[in-house]
């Protein structure tokens, strides 16, 4: 019976302590609000996004995991720039097909032959010495 008493005193106590610890009971007040970790090295605005930059970002932890709004803004500039990575790839595989089926052969005689070509020879077909 005596440890019984025991154990409910010390609960209360234990219940005392933490209640004046929450509610902010002494000359301190409560606790200040902690301020917001924030992503700590961004994405460079003053460049293009390499592997490196992808590979070193790290996103700080939130009260329910990674903070949206940070995930978003690397998510969205990641797809802006693959975005525009795509679009010039294109540009210059269009540009690259253009070339080639352009007037690069050679000139053409008058009959409508092509006298130069830049085609390789057909295998088997080379020129020998």
């Amino acid at each position: 019976m005596v440890m019984f008493l025991f154990l409910v005193v010390a609960l209360a106590v234990v219940v005392g302590a933490v209640t004046l610890a929450v509610v902010g009971g002494g000359e301190n007040g409560p606790l200040p609000e902690a301020a917001p970790e924030r992503l700590r090295d961004p994405l460079p605005p003053d460049r293009p996004v390499d592997r490196a930059d992808v590979e070193g970002l790290r996103f700080p932890l939130a009260a329910r995991g990674y903070r949206m709004a940070d995930v978003d803004d690397a998510l969205s500039r990641l797809g802006a720039e693959l975005a525009e990575r795509d679009a010039r790839i294109a540009d210059l595989e269009s540009a690259l097909a253009g070339a080639r089926s352009g007037p690069a052969h050679g000139p053409v005689h008058p009959s409508g032959e092509n006298h130069v070509s830049m085609d390789k020879p057909a295998p088997g077909k080379e020129d020998r010495p």
